[in-house]
């Protein structure tokens, strides 16, 4: 095999048949949390060489108050339905908004939702970052979120999907739980680092609305239809003999697609029939951490 075509080694290959069975709290057949991507994108951001922060030439007018409605109007009406329905949020976190909308944290924490960093800004790649820049954006995140809720980060999910090789060893090093940056399982699995103690929380690309809505073509009832295939299918297979036990299923959110006006009942019909069904442990991202650390065991995820 080429230099570079290995696998890199940042975790074991697991058969989803031959696992030790994972339980929830009160038997609970599927961990389902909501991921709202709570962001701030520049209008006009510093070029990165290696990828183009908007498709159009800068600054990008349309681009830029498409995403702002998220934040004046989307929010507010996601939140207002994922809290009728008992829902809270671990928030995907653009760590700039504390400053720019702080109303929105402020919101966002009043519900009880979890924080964790998405970076500075999603308009900020990690792409070409040296370590030190890289530290630095890891030491603001904690700060920031510390200084702005009282909370401390546990989990990270690495700026518009962007990262170096040395991402995963670096959040752990600091002490972070969890990464959202693998998207490779649908439970929680130890990731291999030089230091620290980290997981693989599963998040999701096949059910994230930007993907639903931007690379699918989804109508809303469409996209509500696949979050509750993707909800019945990992409840069933928790539920089977010999199965690999309690599943995750993230539902990863950006308020300006599915706050929008035309979009918002299909999403609440999603959260009415997960909540009635009965078989799920409708969490946040670090309750899963805590519960799958305490249940396996933490010698194997060291």
């Amino acid at each position: 095999m080429q230099e570079g075509a290995a696998d890199p080694g940042l975790y074991d290959f697991s058969p989803y048949r031959d696992r030790k069975p994972i339980v929830w709290p009160g038997n609970k057949k599927v961990a389902v949390w909501v991921s709202p991507n709570l962001e701030y994108y520049e209008i006009d951001p510093p070029a990165n060489p290696h990828r183009k922060s908007w498709a159009y030439p800068h600054p990008d007018v349309v681009g830029y108050s498409h995403r702002d409605h998220a934040n004046r109007v989307g929010h507010w009406r996601m939140a207002e339905v994922m809290s009728k329905h008992g829902f809270p949020g671990s928030v995907s976190l653009s760590v700039a908004l504390c400053q720019h909308h702080p109303e929105v944290v402020a919101d966002a924490a009043a519900r009880g939702w979890e924080f964790f960093s998405h970076g500075i800004y999603n308009t900020r790649y990690s792409y070409g970052m040296d370590e030190a820049q890289e530290r630095a954006i890891i030491e603001d995140s904690i700060r920031t979120v510390r200084e702005a809720t009282g909370q401390t980060i546990r989990g990270w999910l690495a700026p518009a999907l962007t990262h170096t090789p040395r991402t995963l060893d670096l959040i752990a090093e600091y002490g972070l739980d969890y990464t959202c940056d693998l998207y490779h399982d649908d439970q929680p699995m130890p990731v291999k680092t030089a230091s620290g103690n980290l997981i693989s929380m599963p998040y999701s690309l096949e059910v994230n609305d930007h993907y639903g809505f931007f690379i699918y073509n989804m109508s809303p009832r469409e996209y509500a239809k696949t979050l509750i295939r993707q909800y019945e299918r990992l409840a069933d297979e928790a539920e089977k003999e010999g199965g690999a036990g309690g599943t995750v299923m993230c539902i990863p959110l950006h308020s300006y697609l599915i706050g929008q006006p035309h979009r918002i009942s299909a999403f609440e019909m999603v959260l009415r029939h997960i909540a009635a069904d009965g078989r799920a442990w409708i969490t946040r991202a670090g309750d899963i951490a805590d519960a799958y650390r305490n249940q396996i065991g933490r010698e194997q995820i060291a």
